[in-house]
This record gives C-alpha cells, sequence and structure tokens, in this order.
C-alpha cells in the first residue's frame, strides 16, 4: 500500500493553529468537516479522543497517527497536518509532534485500517529525512512530493 496514493492535495493542512492535544483533534476534524470528508463531526472528535486516552498516538521523532474507525464512510479517510512549532501530544520520547497522520476508516473494512496505519508507520521509521523536509516544505504540492520521493526510497 502506498500513502502518497491515499493523500489528495487537499487533505493537507500546512500550519496547525492548536497548541495543545485537544485542539490539534478538534481542528483535524474541523478541516474534514469544512472539506465536507464527513458529517459526524462531534462523533469523531469524541472517537479520536477516547482512542487518546487509550494511549498517545504520538509515535515518536515527531510524528503522530490520529486514528479511528467511523460508521458511514464510503471510504478511508487519510490526512497530513503539519505543526512547525510542535505540540506536545504525550509522546513516549516526550518530544513535542510536529506531523499529524490522521486515518478515519470504515468499522467494516478493518484490514485497511492496518494497512494503512503500518504504511504511515513503515515511511516514518525507515525514512531519515522524512520530517525534516515535510518541515521545510513551502507548500502543499511539495510535502505530498517528499511523501512519495521517501515511500519511492524505500522500495527501490
Amino acid at each position: 500500500m502506498k500513502l502518497h496514493h491515499l493523500l489528495m492535495k487537499d487533505m493537507v493542512l500546512p500550519e496547525l493553529e492548536s497548541k495543545d492535544r485537544e485542539s490539534v483533534i478538534k481542528e483535524l476534524v474541523g478541516f474534514l468537516k469544512k472539506k465536507n470528508k464527513i458529517s459526524k463531526d462531534k462523533e469523531l472528535f469524541e472517537k479520536l479522543l477516547q482512542r487518546e486516552q487509550l494511549g498517545s498516538t504520538a509515535i515518536g521523532e515527531g510524528v503522530a497517527i490520529p486514528h479511528c474507525k467511523l460508521k458511514g464512510l464510503k471510504e478511508s479517510i487519510v490526512m497530513v497536518a503539519i505543526s512547525r512549532g510542535g505540540v506536545d501530544f504525550f509522546s513516549l520520547d516526550r518530544k513535542p509532534t510536529h506531523i499529524f497522520f490522521l486515518v478515519v476508516s470504515s468499522p467494516e473494512n478493518p484490514s485497511l485500517n492496518l494497512q494503512i496505519l503500518a504504511a504511515i508507520a513503515h515511511l516514518v521509521r525507515k525514512s531519515t529525512v522524512l520530517i525534516n523536509k515535510i518541515l521545510e516544505a513551502k507548500n502543499v504540492s511539495t510535502v505530498l512530493e517528499v511523501i512519495r520521493e521517501e515511500e519511492e526510497k524505500l522500495n527501490e
């Protein structure tokens, strides 16, 4: 599974304004609502928050993968949001989180959800320059290009 095939240009939030975990989740959900990707924004917010309370989705190295399942989705939603200043997302390495890969999928297709999460985790763990390049990107197109390039390198 290729992450860059799932990420669309309109699903990149180049500058998160939020400064804490709950506000980040609210901003991500609001972004999806504005893009008409979801209708159940309150339910999505609650599900994402509940998932975070089970244990932080911040996997370290400046990355978090907030995720949940939401009934009624026709296809999985994958988005990227960037916080240049960083947010305390209760990461295991206690470092600020800068890159958020949000994944919302249908409960009817749990294997797809796992494949998407695995693709993100694999990319983050294997690419030594991904985070810095995304943070240096000047626009959405460059963010997507960095992700595509780094994925391609892993498959050489």
